[in-house]
């Protein structure tokens, strides 16, 4: 997939307030500072789309971004983020909730994994929580270009090893680099390919 346009919509409060065209959306979320913001600019090749910043936790809301005029790219509010007041996160964790189980236009999210640590429990439980909820869900591992090549996909087949002990069939997952783009045309080409699946599914 070749991105020509990418550009910003609109930041929504929750599920009801979010565009209520028919394209497909493709949402990605991770724990705070997982480098999300920075992979969905790398993934659009446009330096600044997503505001990143050196706090964690600075998304809050759900924010749309059109890409070719053809789908969204959705940016969710990062979990986990422990010096967030009790009432926010659950506010957070309500909005999440309703987006991803809600949200009919989802085609599929992009759960983003910091390569360089183990499994965590707080991971673990939303991977299992969306599996349960029969939403179409892919991994990203970020951050690849912090270990070598052989580490990070060591690394990332011992995180996903650890899925079996539940899991019979395991979700698809990419290793990624913002740094290197690394992982950025396996990326499009999967998004593309569901689109293209879908699109075959309603022309039937």
């Amino acid at each position: 997939m070749i991105i020509k346009k990418s550009e910003f919509s609109i930041s929504s409060p929750s599920v009801v307030r979010c565009p209520e065209d028919n394209k497909l959306e493709f949402a990605f979320i991770g724990r705070s500072n997982v480098g999300k913001s920075s992979l969905i600019n790398m993934l659009c090749n446009h330096k600044g789309l997503a505001k990143t910043s050196a706090k964690p936790g600075k998304t809050l809301l759900i924010n749309h971004f059109i890409i070719n005029n053809e789908w969204y790219l959705v940016d969710l509010p990062g979990y986990g983020y422990a010096t967030t007041s009790k009432t926010m996160r659950n506010k957070l964790e309500q909005m999440i909730a309703q987006y991803v189980l809600q949200r009919r236009q989802l085609a599929n999210l992009f759960v983003l994994i910091d390569i360089r640590h183990d499994q965590q429990l707080i991971d673990r439980e939303f991977i299992d929580w969306l599996g349960e909820s029969n939403v179409p869900f892919s991994i990203i591992f970020t951050k690849a270009d912090k270990l070598s090549g052989g580490r990070a996909k060591s690394n990332a087949l011992q995180w996903m090893n650890k899925l079996e002990d539940r899991w019979a069939e395991l979700p698809p997952y990419f290793i990624t680099s913002s740094e290197d783009k690394t992982g950025r045309e396996e990326v499009l080409d999967y998004i593309e390919e569901i689109i293209q699946g879908i699109e075959n599914q309603e022309a039937e």
